[in-house]
């Protein structure tokens, strides 16, 4: 699944196919930091690269944007053009959207925010460009990968390989969370918003309950709403929807919300040191899980939804991938048949292919119920190889 362009100088080898750009132009939306930037120097170095993040750049083609075309057109369009934090300056698009259609330029258009584009009802550019999404390390990219410093500070490409992660994090959450999202969204009073993240963190995996976390917060549960609007919009975290096809046993309707990385979900929740066979490293393991798997769709390009079930009597299952696919993660040593009893509430009620087990096992293993037990390592190693759901 690796780009068919040279990766060589990536420290990294990314999984992220961009090979699509020899024919169309892309859009890549990524957190800051998850290597967006790094990763297209690297494929394209001989490419123009227009950063707005920088303020001169931001500046002149905010006052004058016909620059930007008049600029471009003196580039061959033999190499895709490319355009760091595209949100910045939605109104560039237009620009774009003319180059691509009258002069048959490629462009690379990265963003960590769809949020201003939303405000500006900018489709996109009609279905010019194809998207791509680009997440923090997955394990197989990292390759020989330290599962706790993982579940302890994620896997920000930056925060992985620095000799101080916790205090990278802090200095992450404080200067772009707080203060870079506050600017994008024009948020007016950063304290209730910032409580909001701190709960939010602390409610990770959890299902949503906007009036809880609004009381908690001491704001009301539509601000809350946005709020989650807000995280979304700027990539910061994901919805995992409920999955709602069972009779017998009525599903619940609320969502879940996962933060795009483990480690930033612990240190806006101040939980630190997370150890093996706690309540903490069990949400952080299956946090960990549904990264590797919303990655996995995405990267591999896997049109199943992924989701979640639970009963109204509390029966439940982590994730669903499609509609027969069943995944439930256990931070245990040994998966015992209590482990199995969701999987196979869900089993009556619709047929499944796969029932998988993630554990801490030593060993794979396969029940005599169909169940496959597999450690973590097993699993993400199965999974990248495209194997798990054959």
């Amino acid at each position: 699944m690796v780009s068919q362009l040279d990766l060589n100088s990536l420290k990294y080898c990314r999984l992220i196919d961009l090979s699509a750009i020899k024919r169309k132009s892309l859009f890549l939306f990524g957190p800051r930091q998850t290597g967006k930037s790094t990763l297209l120097k690297s494929l394209f170095p001989k490419s123009l690269l227009i950063n707005l993040l920088k303020s001169d750049q931001f500046l002149k083609y905010q006052q004058s944007p016909k620059l930007f075309r008049e600029e471009v057109l003196t580039y061959t369009n033999e190499r895709p053009i490319i355009v760091d934090e595209i949100q910045k300056l939605p109104i560039l698009l237009d620009e774009i959207h003319y180059l691509i259609e009258e002069h048959h330029y490629l462009f690379i258009l990265t963003g960590s925010s769809s949020r201003k584009l939303k405000r500006h009802s900018v489709n996109l550019l009609g279905g010019r460009a194809l998207e791509r999404r680009l997440f923090p390390l997955v394990t197989q990219e990292i390759g020989s990968f330290d599962l706790n410093k993982i579940i302890n500070f994620g896997s920000l490409p930056a925060i992985y390989d620095s000799p101080d992660p916790e205090d990278d994090l802090f200095s992450y959450v404080g200067t772009y969370l707080k203060e870079e999202i506050q600017q994008e969204s024009n948020l007016r009073n950063l304290g209730p918003f910032t409580n909001f993240l701190e709960k939010a963190a602390i409610d990770n995996t959890e299902l949503l309950n906007f009036s809880n976390i609004a009381s908690d917060v001491g704001t009301s549960a539509n601000t809350v709403k946005e709020y989650y609007q807000i995280l979304q919009d700027t990539l910061i975290g994901h919805l995992l929807p409920p999955f709602k096809q069972t009779i017998k046993r009525k599903a619940i309707s609320k969502a879940k919300f996962y933060f795009f990385d483990v480690g930033i979900a612990n240190v806006l929740a101040k939980r630190f040191n997370i150890q093996p066979k706690s309540e903490l490293y069990g949400k952080c393991l299956e946090h960990l899980v549904f990264i590797e798997l919303q990655a996995y769709l995405s990267y591999f390009k896997v049109r199943k939804e992924l989701t979640f079930w639970r009963s109204v009597n509390g029966q439940e299952v982590d994730f669903i991938v499609g509609n027969k696919i069943a995944i439930e993660v256990k931070a245990t040593t040994r998966v015992q048949p209590k482990h199995l009893k969701g999987i196979k509430a869900l089993g009556e009620e619709i047929p499944l292919t796969h029932k998988i087990i993630i554990s801490l096992d030593d060993h794979k293993r396969k029940t005599d119920e169909g169940f496959m037990i597999y450690p973590f390592r097993e699993f993400v190693k199965t999974l990248w190889a495209n194997e798990a759901f054959i």
